[in-house]
């Protein structure tokens, strides 16, 4: 009996049993090293549907890989002859394939095309000669699973799809577990492979170019170093791994050091301290890693690393062939981008969301802290007298004299209209309500603004992180003590202008 025949035939069994569900991850394990050690695009692909048919339970499997053009054609093809002869080579347009997915049931990252809803749509399809049952667990010959293959960065580059169960029942969890994990390492297998692929023609086609013309290595050469991108070649050698063997021109600018510098250093010199660990786990399992430089005056810059493995003749890793480009620009762009989503755009000010997750952090690692809550009173009247531009440069004003006022370690934060948070650390509460007092203190002198002297004031309420309570609770906390303190201080004025007027 075959593996397939052992899976698909203690399945169920397979979902109560742990010794079978570790005898399906070992026989797994062994599929996925094949993967791995495949030398090329197509043999990587059929050690795909190969592994599926033998491992996981399915008489059928095919893997569609994208085309340049987007369509997408069934490059391997696992399973009888018959279906061999009818899949191989068939293109169905990215469109159709869209369609197809949208259609779809989710079950997890598989895509289960049931035969109730299979769309009419042009893509390669074969239906087994099997008969269809009442019963809703069975197989039905129109229904096909699907297994989406992406890269590390959401990349669609090809589709895995399964069919014909082998006990003719629809797959259960711990199989579908297993096809997602097998699909999940047959992406990067496929993508490694391509980039595999990509050095190989490169470097076979310079050996081709060799032996015809000692002429072709300058050509190389002058390709390598008039490159756009950073690139670097790293021996894989016992003797030497790991040393740079050449870099180009655009890597030199890119990290200010001449070649001789550079290729002395080696990339784990110009890289952050923080980020060597990634450095080298790219280097032992090439993929495409975002990590920072050190350039030359001692600054970083953010820069994503490309390699593709080139082997000897025999199999044996040669060199690592590395792509670098700087992405500073870009990880800039995205970090501005989360600076604008947790902080308020007025003020600069981290918002209510930012707030609340420093607020939970210091939750977390169980610090003394003091929450303020502070509002504007009569900030109202400045808006409908004076306007609402007014109103905002008082609210910036009042941003400023809060983040001037305390710690740099401290949390000034703008929560929505006139209404302030700040979070303390360390602070009893003698010392929170010292804090409270200067900020109204500082709150409370005149803004000066188009000609106007501004009135404000600010009244304040403190809670405390000592006493168990959430981070929502303690912002209810200091927000309830906020309006005692202003209704306290609005009766205190209605009492004196009741005095004044008797």
């Amino acid at each position: 009996m075959g593996r397939s025949h052992r899976l698909s035939g203690e399945r169920m069994e397979g979902q109560k049993d742990p010794l079978i569900r570790l005898t399906a991850l070992r026989l797994l394990h062994r599929v996925i090293a094949d993967l791995n050690t495949a030398r090329d695009l197509n043999g990587t692909l059929q050690a795909v549907v190969d592994g599926v048919v033998s491992t996981l339970g399915f008489e059928l499997a095919a893997v569609n890989v994208i085309r340049p053009d987007g369509d997408l054609e069934v490059a391997a093809v696992a399973g009888s002859d018959e279906v061999r002869r009818v899949l191989a080579g068939q293109v169905g347009s990215g469109k159709a394939w869209e369609r197809l997915f949208a259609s779809a049931e989710e079950w997890g990252s598989l895509r289960f095309i049931s035969h109730q809803v299979s769309p009419a749509v042009e893509v390669p399809d074969w239906i087994p000669d099997i008969p269809a049952s009442d019963d809703p667990q069975a197989w039905h010959p129109h229904d096909v699973l699907l297994a989406p293959l992406s890269t590390p960065d959401d990349e669609l580059i090809g589709v895995l799809s399964v069919d014909l169960p082998t006990d003719r029942r629809r797959p259960g969890r711990w199989q579908r577990e297993l096809l997602e994990m097998f699909a999940a390492q047959a992406a990067i297998a496929i993508d490694n492979a391509r980039l595999r692929a990509e050095a190989l023609h490169a470097v076979a086609q310079l050996e081709q170019e060799q032996r015809a013309l000692r002429a072709s290595e300058e050509s190389f050469r002058q390709a390598f170093e008039n490159a756009p991108s950073g690139m670097a070649i790293t021996s894989l050698q016992r003797q030497d791994r790991g040393r740079l063997l050449r870099v180009n021109e655009a890597l030199c600018r890119i990290l200010g050091y001449s070649q001789d510098a550079l290729r002395w250093l080696g990339l784990p010199a110009v890289t952050h301290p923080d980020d060597r660990v990634l450095l080298a786990e790219h280097e032992n399992s090439p993929r495409r890693t975002e990590l920072r430089l050190v350039r030359s005056d001692g600054s970083s810059i953010w820069a994503s690393l490309r390699a593709s493995t080139v082997f000897d003749e025999d199999g044996t890793p040669h060199f690592l062939l590395t792509h670098v480009e700087d992405i500073e620009d870009r990880r800039r762009r995205e970090q501005r981008l989360v600076h604008q989503a947790r902080h308020d755009a007025l003020t600069g000010l981290p918002n209510g969301a930012e707030l609340r997750a420093r607020l939970e952090a210091h939750l977390r690692m169980g610090d003394r802290l003091a929450v303020l809550f502070c509002d504007l009173d009569d900030f109202k009247g400045i808006n409908d007298i004076y306007g609402h531009h007014v109103g905002d440069a008082v609210l910036v004003e009042v941003a400023n004299r809060l983040a001037k006022a305390v710690r740099e370690v401290d949390t000034v934060a703008r929560i929505g209209g006139d209404e302030f948070v700040v979070l303390a650390s360390g602070m009893d509460r003698g010392e929170a309500e010292d804090l409270a007092q200067r900020l109204s203190l500082a709150l409370s002198l005149p803004v000066f603004y188009e000609g106007h002297d501004l009135p404000v004031a600010a009244s304040f309420g403190v809670s405390w992180a000592d006493t168990g309570a959430t981070a929502e609770q303690l912002l209810r906390i200091a927000d309830a003590q906020m309006y005692a303190q202003k209704r306290a201080r609005a009766r205190i004025g209605s009492l004196r202008a009741h005095r004044r007027a008797g």
